[in-house]
Protein backbone atom coordinates (compact mmCIF):
# COMPACT_ATOMS: atom_id res chain seq x y z
CA UNK A 1 0.00 0.00 0.00
CA UNK A 2 1.32 3.49 -0.89
CA UNK A 3 3.01 5.29 1.98
CA UNK A 4 3.44 2.14 4.07
CA UNK A 5 6.77 2.08 5.93
CA UNK A 6 9.07 -0.86 5.02
CA UNK A 7 9.84 -3.44 7.68
CA UNK A 8 13.00 -2.85 9.75
CA UNK A 9 16.07 -4.18 7.98
CA UNK A 10 19.17 -5.53 9.77
CA UNK A 11 22.29 -6.40 7.77
CA UNK A 12 25.86 -7.50 8.46
CA UNK A 13 28.63 -7.09 5.91
CA UNK A 14 30.51 -9.24 5.28
CA UNK A 15 28.26 -11.97 6.63
CA UNK A 16 31.12 -14.51 6.30
CA UNK A 17 34.67 -13.59 7.25
CA UNK A 18 37.69 -14.63 9.26
CA UNK A 19 37.64 -14.03 13.00
CA UNK A 20 40.29 -11.31 12.78
CA UNK A 21 38.28 -9.28 10.26
CA UNK A 22 35.74 -6.60 11.12
CA UNK A 23 32.17 -6.45 9.97
CA UNK A 24 29.62 -3.65 9.58
CA UNK A 25 26.24 -3.84 11.32
CA UNK A 26 23.53 -1.62 9.84
CA UNK A 27 19.89 -1.08 10.87
CA UNK A 28 17.53 0.63 8.41
CA UNK A 29 13.86 1.57 7.96
CA UNK A 30 13.31 2.46 11.62
CA UNK A 31 11.33 5.39 12.95
CA UNK A 32 13.54 8.43 13.63
CA UNK A 33 14.84 8.78 17.20
CA UNK A 34 13.75 5.23 18.06
CA UNK A 35 15.38 3.50 21.03
CA UNK A 36 16.64 0.08 19.97
CA UNK A 37 18.88 -2.66 21.30
CA UNK A 38 21.26 -4.73 19.19
CA UNK A 39 21.88 -8.14 20.74
CA UNK A 40 24.48 -10.75 19.74
CA UNK A 41 24.23 -14.36 20.87
CA UNK A 42 26.35 -17.42 20.17
CA UNK A 43 26.56 -20.96 21.48
CA UNK A 44 30.05 -22.24 22.20
CA UNK A 45 31.21 -25.73 21.28
CA UNK A 46 30.92 -26.55 24.99
CA UNK A 47 27.19 -25.78 24.75
CA UNK A 48 27.29 -22.52 26.70
CA UNK A 49 25.61 -19.34 25.53
CA UNK A 50 27.39 -15.99 25.32
CA UNK A 51 25.87 -12.59 24.64
CA UNK A 52 26.60 -8.90 24.14
CA UNK A 53 24.26 -5.97 23.53
CA UNK A 54 24.26 -2.24 22.91
CA UNK A 55 21.63 0.49 23.23
CA UNK A 56 21.20 2.82 20.27
CA UNK A 57 19.04 5.70 19.07
CA UNK A 58 18.17 5.79 15.38
CA UNK A 59 19.05 8.91 13.39
CA UNK A 60 16.76 11.23 11.45
CA UNK A 61 16.69 8.74 8.55
CA UNK A 62 15.73 5.87 10.85
CA UNK A 63 19.14 4.18 10.67
CA UNK A 64 21.78 2.89 13.08
CA UNK A 65 25.32 2.25 11.85
CA UNK A 66 27.33 0.53 14.59
CA UNK A 67 30.70 1.62 13.18
CA UNK A 68 29.72 5.30 13.54
CA UNK A 69 26.96 5.57 16.15
CA UNK A 70 27.57 5.43 19.90
CA UNK A 71 26.07 2.78 22.13
CA UNK A 72 24.32 4.51 25.02
CA UNK A 73 24.62 1.49 27.31
CA UNK A 74 24.57 -2.28 27.49
CA UNK A 75 27.65 -4.51 27.65
CA UNK A 76 29.65 -1.72 25.98
CA UNK A 77 29.26 2.00 25.37
CA UNK A 78 30.52 4.58 22.91
CA UNK A 79 31.43 4.05 19.26
CA UNK A 80 32.55 0.41 19.19
CA UNK A 81 32.34 -1.18 15.73
CA UNK A 82 33.02 -4.66 17.15
CA UNK A 83 31.48 -4.21 20.59
CA UNK A 84 28.95 -6.94 19.86
CA UNK A 85 31.85 -9.41 19.81
CA UNK A 86 34.55 -8.27 22.24
CA UNK A 87 32.11 -7.54 25.08
CA UNK A 88 30.52 -10.99 24.99
CA UNK A 89 29.98 -12.70 28.33
CA UNK A 90 28.09 -15.79 29.52
CA UNK A 91 24.33 -15.26 29.67
CA UNK A 92 22.87 -14.73 33.15
CA UNK A 93 22.56 -17.96 35.10
CA UNK A 94 25.57 -19.63 33.48
CA UNK A 95 28.05 -21.54 35.58
CA UNK A 96 31.22 -19.71 36.59
CA UNK A 97 34.68 -20.17 35.11
CA UNK A 98 33.57 -20.53 31.49
CA UNK A 99 36.01 -20.01 28.62
CA UNK A 100 35.08 -19.25 25.04
CA UNK A 101 37.39 -21.44 22.98
CA UNK A 102 37.44 -22.93 19.50
CA UNK A 103 37.96 -26.66 18.96
CA UNK A 104 36.72 -27.49 15.46
CA UNK A 105 38.41 -24.90 13.25
CA UNK A 106 36.47 -26.03 10.16
CA UNK A 107 33.16 -25.19 11.81
CA UNK A 108 32.18 -21.51 11.79
CA UNK A 109 31.04 -19.62 14.84
CA UNK A 110 27.50 -18.46 14.14
CA UNK A 111 26.76 -15.10 15.75
CA UNK A 112 23.03 -14.42 15.90
CA UNK A 113 22.44 -10.66 15.85
CA UNK A 114 18.95 -9.36 16.62
CA UNK A 115 17.33 -5.94 16.74
CA UNK A 116 14.84 -5.14 19.53
CA UNK A 117 12.70 -2.10 20.17
CA UNK A 118 13.57 -0.27 23.41
CA UNK A 119 16.66 -0.36 25.59
CA UNK A 120 16.75 -3.88 27.02
CA UNK A 121 19.20 -5.42 29.48
CA UNK A 122 17.70 -8.89 29.94
CA UNK A 123 14.97 -11.25 28.86
CA UNK A 124 15.99 -11.29 25.20
CA UNK A 125 14.80 -14.85 24.58
CA UNK A 126 11.30 -13.87 25.68
CA UNK A 127 11.09 -10.90 23.29
CA UNK A 128 10.26 -10.92 19.60
CA UNK A 129 12.97 -9.11 17.59
CA UNK A 130 12.23 -6.56 14.90
CA UNK A 131 14.83 -8.25 12.68
CA UNK A 132 17.58 -10.86 12.92
CA UNK A 133 20.63 -11.93 10.93
CA UNK A 134 23.44 -14.48 11.29
CA UNK A 135 27.13 -13.61 10.88
CA UNK A 136 29.63 -16.44 10.41
CA UNK A 137 33.15 -16.14 11.83
CA UNK A 138 35.76 -18.55 10.46
CA UNK A 139 39.27 -19.60 11.48
CA UNK A 140 39.97 -21.25 8.13
CA UNK A 141 39.83 -19.60 4.74
CA UNK A 142 38.45 -21.69 1.85
CA UNK A 143 40.74 -24.55 0.70
CA UNK A 144 43.06 -24.44 3.72
CA UNK A 145 44.26 -28.02 4.26
CA UNK A 146 44.46 -29.77 7.63
CA UNK A 147 46.90 -32.69 7.92
CA UNK A 148 47.43 -34.79 11.04
CA UNK A 149 51.09 -35.30 11.90
CA UNK A 150 52.18 -38.53 13.58
CA UNK A 151 55.54 -39.24 11.95
CA UNK A 152 58.84 -39.43 13.87
CA UNK A 153 57.02 -39.68 17.16
CA UNK A 154 55.44 -36.25 16.71
CA UNK A 155 51.85 -35.34 17.46
CA UNK A 156 50.44 -32.25 15.83
CA UNK A 157 48.38 -30.74 13.06
CA UNK A 158 49.71 -29.10 9.93
CA UNK A 159 47.70 -26.38 8.20
CA UNK A 160 48.58 -25.51 4.60
CA UNK A 161 47.34 -22.40 2.75
CA UNK A 162 45.59 -22.72 -0.62
CA UNK A 163 47.71 -22.16 -3.69
CA UNK A 164 50.83 -23.62 -5.30
CA UNK A 165 53.35 -22.49 -2.66
CA UNK A 166 55.91 -22.85 -1.33
CA UNK A 167 55.07 -20.69 1.71
CA UNK A 168 56.85 -19.40 4.81
CA UNK A 169 56.08 -21.50 7.88
CA UNK A 170 55.52 -21.21 11.63
CA UNK A 171 56.09 -23.81 14.34
CA UNK A 172 53.24 -23.03 16.76
CA UNK A 173 53.70 -23.97 20.44
CA UNK A 174 50.94 -23.45 22.96
CA UNK A 175 51.23 -23.44 26.73
CA UNK A 176 50.57 -25.14 30.02
CA UNK A 177 47.00 -26.08 29.24
CA UNK A 178 48.35 -28.99 27.22
CA UNK A 179 46.51 -30.75 24.44
CA UNK A 180 46.48 -29.81 20.79
CA UNK A 181 45.23 -26.27 20.14
CA UNK A 182 44.67 -25.58 16.47
CA UNK A 183 42.89 -22.28 15.98
CA UNK A 184 45.97 -20.03 15.83
CA UNK A 185 47.65 -22.28 13.27
CA UNK A 186 44.45 -22.42 11.22
CA UNK A 187 44.27 -18.63 11.18
CA UNK A 188 47.97 -18.34 10.29
CA UNK A 189 47.39 -20.68 7.34
CA UNK A 190 44.49 -18.48 6.30
CA UNK A 191 47.00 -15.61 6.22
CA UNK A 192 49.50 -17.42 4.00
CA UNK A 193 51.70 -19.48 6.36
CA UNK A 194 52.14 -23.21 6.63
CA UNK A 195 51.67 -23.69 10.38
CA UNK A 196 52.35 -26.73 12.55
CA UNK A 197 50.47 -26.80 15.85
CA UNK A 198 52.58 -29.15 17.95
CA UNK A 199 51.43 -30.94 21.09
CA UNK A 200 54.23 -31.35 23.61
CA UNK A 201 52.46 -31.51 27.01
CA UNK A 202 50.11 -34.25 28.14
CA UNK A 203 51.60 -36.84 25.79
CA UNK A 204 51.57 -40.54 26.60
CA UNK A 205 53.88 -43.34 25.56
CA UNK A 206 53.00 -46.65 23.93
CA UNK A 207 52.29 -48.01 27.42
CA UNK A 208 49.72 -45.28 28.05
CA UNK A 209 51.83 -43.60 30.71
CA UNK A 210 52.62 -39.85 30.64
CA UNK A 211 55.92 -39.00 29.00
CA UNK A 212 58.00 -35.85 28.79
CA UNK A 213 59.60 -34.76 25.55
CA UNK A 214 63.18 -33.60 25.14
CA UNK A 215 64.71 -30.96 22.91
CA UNK A 216 65.08 -33.51 20.12
CA UNK A 217 61.27 -33.62 19.85
CA UNK A 218 61.13 -29.94 18.90
CA UNK A 219 64.12 -30.30 16.59
CA UNK A 220 62.34 -33.13 14.77
CA UNK A 221 59.24 -30.96 14.38
CA UNK A 222 61.22 -28.00 13.06
CA UNK A 223 63.10 -30.24 10.60
CA UNK A 224 59.89 -31.87 9.38
CA UNK A 225 58.35 -28.45 8.78
CA UNK A 226 61.47 -27.15 7.06
CA UNK A 227 61.63 -30.17 4.73
CA UNK A 228 57.97 -30.08 3.73
CA UNK A 229 57.60 -29.51 -0.05
CA UNK A 230 55.15 -26.63 0.53
CA UNK A 231 57.55 -24.75 2.83
CA UNK A 232 60.33 -22.28 2.04
CA UNK A 233 63.12 -23.91 4.10
CA UNK A 234 64.89 -20.64 4.89
CA UNK A 235 61.69 -18.91 6.07
CA UNK A 236 60.53 -20.81 9.14
CA UNK A 237 59.58 -19.01 12.37
CA UNK A 238 58.68 -20.16 15.87
CA UNK A 239 55.80 -18.84 17.94
CA UNK A 240 55.38 -19.73 21.60
CA UNK A 241 52.85 -19.03 24.34
CA UNK A 242 53.51 -19.52 28.07
CA UNK A 243 55.67 -22.68 28.33
CA UNK A 244 56.02 -22.47 24.57
CA UNK A 245 58.09 -19.32 25.10
CA UNK A 246 60.60 -21.26 27.18
CA UNK A 247 60.91 -23.82 24.40
CA UNK A 248 61.12 -21.19 21.66
CA UNK A 249 63.83 -19.13 23.33
CA UNK A 250 65.83 -22.17 24.44
CA UNK A 251 65.78 -23.71 20.97
CA UNK A 252 66.60 -20.43 19.22
CA UNK A 253 69.57 -19.87 21.54
CA UNK A 254 71.14 -23.32 21.81
CA UNK A 255 69.90 -25.73 19.15
CA UNK A 256 72.22 -26.60 16.29
CA UNK A 257 69.19 -27.76 14.28
CA UNK A 258 66.64 -25.01 14.88
CA UNK A 259 67.59 -21.73 13.22
CA UNK A 260 64.38 -19.70 13.00
CA UNK A 261 64.04 -16.73 10.72
CA UNK A 262 62.24 -14.89 13.55
CA UNK A 263 60.43 -15.73 16.79
CA UNK A 264 57.26 -14.48 18.48
CA UNK A 265 56.94 -14.97 22.25
CA UNK A 266 53.62 -14.40 23.99
CA UNK A 267 53.34 -14.16 27.78
CA UNK A 268 56.31 -16.25 28.81
CA UNK A 269 59.72 -16.12 30.45
CA UNK A 270 63.37 -16.84 29.73
CA UNK A 271 64.04 -18.26 33.20
CA UNK A 272 65.41 -21.76 32.68
CA UNK A 273 68.80 -23.40 33.33
CA UNK A 274 71.54 -22.71 30.82
CA UNK A 275 71.03 -24.87 27.72
CA UNK A 276 68.21 -26.59 29.58
CA UNK A 277 65.01 -28.33 28.55
CA UNK A 278 61.34 -28.03 29.35
CA UNK A 279 61.81 -30.58 32.12
CA UNK A 280 64.33 -28.21 33.72
CA UNK A 281 61.70 -25.46 33.68
CA UNK A 282 59.25 -27.72 35.50
CA UNK A 283 61.93 -28.60 38.06
CA UNK A 284 62.56 -24.92 38.74
CA UNK A 285 58.85 -24.30 39.19
CA UNK A 286 58.45 -27.25 41.55
CA UNK A 287 61.19 -25.85 43.77
CA UNK A 288 59.14 -22.70 44.33
CA UNK A 289 55.62 -24.15 44.38
CA UNK A 290 55.23 -22.79 47.90
CA UNK A 291 55.18 -19.30 46.39
CA UNK A 292 51.88 -19.87 44.60
CA UNK A 293 48.88 -18.01 46.04
CA UNK A 294 45.22 -17.30 45.41
CA UNK A 295 43.26 -14.14 44.67
CA UNK A 296 39.96 -13.11 46.26
CA UNK A 297 38.05 -15.39 43.87
CA UNK A 298 40.30 -18.36 44.69
CA UNK A 299 42.05 -18.31 41.34
CA UNK A 300 45.62 -19.54 41.59
CA UNK A 301 48.44 -17.05 40.95
CA UNK A 302 51.68 -18.61 39.73
CA UNK A 303 53.72 -15.58 38.67
CA UNK A 304 55.78 -15.63 41.89
CA UNK A 305 57.16 -19.08 41.08
CA UNK A 306 59.90 -17.52 38.92
CA UNK A 307 60.40 -14.32 40.91
CA UNK A 308 62.62 -12.57 41.50
CA UNK A 309 64.21 -12.85 38.06
CA UNK A 310 67.64 -14.31 38.85
CA UNK A 311 70.82 -12.32 38.34
CA UNK A 312 72.71 -15.57 37.80
CA UNK A 313 73.09 -15.86 34.02
CA UNK A 314 73.27 -19.67 34.28
CA UNK A 315 69.58 -19.69 35.24
CA UNK A 316 68.37 -17.82 32.17
CA UNK A 317 68.42 -18.25 28.42
CA UNK A 318 71.39 -16.35 27.00
CA UNK A 319 69.37 -13.89 24.96
CA UNK A 320 72.50 -12.56 23.28
CA UNK A 321 72.83 -15.90 21.46
CA UNK A 322 69.56 -15.31 19.62
CA UNK A 323 70.47 -13.54 16.39
CA UNK A 324 67.09 -13.51 14.67
CA UNK A 325 64.40 -10.84 15.22
CA UNK A 326 62.34 -11.35 18.41
CA UNK A 327 58.85 -10.04 19.12
CA UNK A 328 57.87 -10.16 22.80
CA UNK A 329 54.18 -9.74 23.62
CA UNK A 330 53.71 -8.99 27.29
CA UNK A 331 50.67 -8.77 29.56
CA UNK A 332 51.20 -6.33 32.41
CA UNK A 333 48.48 -8.00 34.47
CA UNK A 334 49.57 -11.58 33.71
CA UNK A 335 49.09 -13.64 36.87
CA UNK A 336 50.54 -16.88 35.47
CA UNK A 337 54.03 -15.72 34.49
CA UNK A 338 56.21 -12.73 35.45
CA UNK A 339 56.05 -11.54 31.86
CA UNK A 340 56.77 -7.85 32.43
CA UNK A 341 59.80 -8.52 34.60
CA UNK A 342 61.06 -11.18 32.20
CA UNK A 343 60.64 -8.96 29.15
CA UNK A 344 62.55 -6.11 30.76
CA UNK A 345 65.39 -8.44 31.72
CA UNK A 346 65.46 -9.97 28.23
CA UNK A 347 65.60 -6.52 26.70
CA UNK A 348 68.57 -5.57 28.87
CA UNK A 349 70.36 -8.85 28.08
CA UNK A 350 69.95 -8.28 24.35
CA UNK A 351 71.09 -4.68 24.71
CA UNK A 352 74.24 -5.78 26.51
CA UNK A 353 74.87 -8.31 23.74
CA UNK A 354 74.58 -5.56 21.13
CA UNK A 355 71.51 -6.87 19.33
CA UNK A 356 68.77 -4.75 20.91
CA UNK A 357 67.64 -3.52 17.49
CA UNK A 358 66.44 -7.04 16.72
CA UNK A 359 64.17 -7.12 19.75
CA UNK A 360 60.70 -5.56 19.93
CA UNK A 361 58.58 -5.52 23.07
CA UNK A 362 54.84 -5.01 22.78
CA UNK A 363 53.20 -4.44 26.18
CA UNK A 364 49.55 -5.35 26.69
CA UNK A 365 47.38 -4.15 29.53
CA UNK A 366 45.14 -6.77 31.08
CA UNK A 367 42.59 -7.14 33.83
CA UNK A 368 39.60 -5.32 32.30
CA UNK A 369 37.61 -6.15 29.20
CA UNK A 370 37.92 -2.95 27.17
CA UNK A 371 41.70 -2.34 27.30
CA UNK A 372 42.45 -6.05 27.14
CA UNK A 373 40.34 -6.50 24.02
CA UNK A 374 42.00 -3.56 22.29
CA UNK A 375 45.44 -4.85 23.22
CA UNK A 376 44.63 -8.36 22.06
CA UNK A 377 43.46 -7.13 18.67
CA UNK A 378 46.43 -4.80 18.33
CA UNK A 379 48.95 -7.50 19.25
CA UNK A 380 47.56 -9.92 16.65
CA UNK A 381 47.82 -7.37 13.87
CA UNK A 382 51.37 -6.48 14.97
CA UNK A 383 52.21 -10.19 14.98
CA UNK A 384 51.02 -10.56 11.39
CA UNK A 385 52.99 -7.46 10.39
CA UNK A 386 56.12 -8.81 12.12
CA UNK A 387 55.82 -12.21 10.41
CA UNK A 388 55.18 -10.67 7.02
CA UNK A 389 58.17 -8.36 7.42
CA UNK A 390 60.61 -11.14 8.26
CA UNK A 391 59.16 -14.15 6.39
CA UNK A 392 57.81 -12.65 3.19
CA UNK A 393 60.51 -10.01 2.78
CA UNK A 394 59.69 -8.05 -0.38
CA UNK A 395 57.26 -10.64 -1.69
CA UNK A 396 53.67 -9.64 -2.10
CA UNK A 397 51.19 -11.57 0.04
CA UNK A 398 47.40 -11.49 0.09
CA UNK A 399 46.39 -10.39 3.58
CA UNK A 400 42.63 -10.68 3.20
CA UNK A 401 40.45 -13.72 2.87
CA UNK A 402 38.02 -14.53 0.09
CA UNK A 403 35.26 -15.79 2.38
Amino acid sequence: MAGERPCPLLSVHPSRCLVDEKFEVLCQHLLPALQVTLHALLQSEDGDYWEAFGHYLSDALGSVRVSEDASLGGSYSGVEPMGLLWSMRPVPGSKTGLRLRKKDVFKPTDVNISLYEGHLNEGFKDKHPLASVVAQRWYTAPEVQRVEVKEKGLKGTLFIPPGPGPFPAVLDLWGGGGGLVEYRSALLASRGYVSLSLQYLGLTGDDGKPCNVGNDYFEAAFSMLKQHPQVCPDRVAMMGLCFGVSVTLGMAAYSSVIKPKCVVCVSGSHVMPLNGSLADVFDEINKNVKNSRFDEEQRVIWRDLLLPIPDDSSKKVEMGRIKCPVLLIVGEDDQNWPTSESAEDMKQMMKQAGNETRNKVLVLWGGHTVPHSRAQEDSWHKTLTFLEQHLYSNDRVASRSNL
